[in-house]
């Protein structure tokens, strides 16, 4: 009775392993890239709408030279 037995768990040690393998492939190749993806994507989505609403990063009180001046 030990050999069926054995034989047994080691099939269902396979099927085991194969689904762990399976799993892990679909989540290291498909999920998460495009899990990561969509992460940068939005946040530049965000930085963009920012942008839109309140302007480039930078000086905005730039005023113009006078004429004549130095600089």
């Amino acid at each position: 009775m030990a050999g069926p037995t054995a034989t047994l768990e080691q099939i269902s040690f396979r099927r085991k392993r194969r689904r762990e393998l399976l799993a892990f492939v679909v989540l290291a190749f498909g999920i998460w890239p495009v899990v990561a993806v969509g992460t940068v994507a939005s946040y530049g989505f965000v930085v963009w709408a920012y942008q839109i609403v309140y302007g480039p990063p930078g000086p905005h009180d730039i005023t113009p030279a006078r004429p004549n001046s130095e600089e």
